[in-house]
């Protein structure tokens, strides 16, 4: 699977926007291209999803029930060189939300770990 060529994250923050917008518009192949491809999702609950080509599985299941997504507020996000920690406060009451991301070599970021608590 290679990646589209939709709009890709300037900044790490940008994410947690871009993957409710594709959530909500049902595009799982848009959501998978927000990973690296060795990347580790920990979805589903008590699973752990390692792959961009597992996550595409994993998020093609997960549009397929109506669920909205909302844009949830994010928390400070912590930066080393090209890794940033990112996070948010979830609007559904569940734990913590946290993602690592790496800064790629044409200046984009894509999550390298994930743990939604969805």
């Amino acid at each position: 699977m290679t990646q589209s060529n939709q709009t890709k994250a300037a900044e790490p923050e940008d994410m947690a926007r871009m993957f409710v917008e594709r959530a909500n518009a049902g595009d799982a192949n848009g959501l998978a291209d927000l990973y690296e491809p060795d990347a580790v999702l920990a979805y589903p609950p008590g699973s752990t999803t390692i792959g961009r080509e597992a996550i595409l599985e994993v998020f093609k299941q997960m549009i397929a029930s109506p669920i909205e997504f909302k844009v949830e507020d994010p928390l400070p996000t912590l930066h080393h060189g090209d890794l940033a920690l990112t996070s948010t406060r979830p609007a559904d009451g569940t734990g913590g939300r946290t993602q690592v991301a790496r800064r790629q070599p044409d200046g984009s970021w894509l999550r390298i770990i994930d743990r939604p608590e969805r």
